[in-house]
């Protein structure tokens, strides 16, 4: 039974669906989001900027702003307003602050061969790069069909949160290559245990 490896623990994530919910999987198993090189590392693999953008400008500052807007998506997505509104409110609001920034102001440039190519006008402040997260988050908290179909993952102590876009919406895991394999794998053991006895 040949099955592939599941990702180093530091390896980005982009397979929930929305970049709202990879930037909540960016917390596990462990911090993702811990230097400012491992926050430029995700900002380009989740495509926040065109390719080749520089990053050099961001601050030690970066990935705590970045990790404080994780916690109130995760809040917002987990947690409900009728038992004490107050946490719930605080988040909503947040939310709503980051989302209200500017945008990276991207253009067109033709690269010397002709083929044209987007790169952004100038180098992206850190609160833009989160108005775009805060967006595509006010976007899936305000979709009913798109939040009916936000899962959690079914694997053994995994608690990323994907949009299934599946077929039927019967997808079971935050990755097929991570947690799925690992339930094959269980399940194959399981199996040869029980023929072994």
């Amino acid at each position: 039974m040949t099955l592939s490896t599941a990702p180093a623990p530091n390896e980005p994530r982009f397979d929930a669906g929305r970049i709202c919910l990879d930037l909540l999987a960016t917390a596990h198993p462990a911090e993702r989001l811990d230097s400012v090189g491992s926050l430029r590392v995700w900002i380009h693999g989740a495509a926040l900027v065109p390719p080749g953008t520089p990053l050099e400008h961001a601050d030690a500052s970066w990935p705590q702003r970045f990790r404080e807007l994780r916690a109130d998506v995760q809040q917002l997505l987990r947690g409900t307003a009728a038992a004490d509104p107050r946490p719930y409110d605080g988040a909503l609001g947040r939310l709503n602050e980051a989302a209200r920034a500017a945008l990276p102001v991207p253009c067109a440039v033709r690269r010397a061969d002709g083929v044209l190519e987007r790169e952004l006008a100038r180098a992206p402040e850190c609160a833009a790069l989160l108005a775009l997260l805060a967006r595509d988050a006010v976007e899936l908290l305000t979709d009913p069909v798109a939040r009916a179909a936000v899962r959690e993952c079914e694997g053994d102590n995994c608690p990323l949160v994907y949009l299934d876009t599946s077929r039927g919406r019967r997808r079971r895991w935050c990755s097929s290559e991570v947690c799925g394999n690992r339930e094959r794998v269980a399940r194959h053991r399981r199996r040869a245990a029980l023929a072994r006895a």
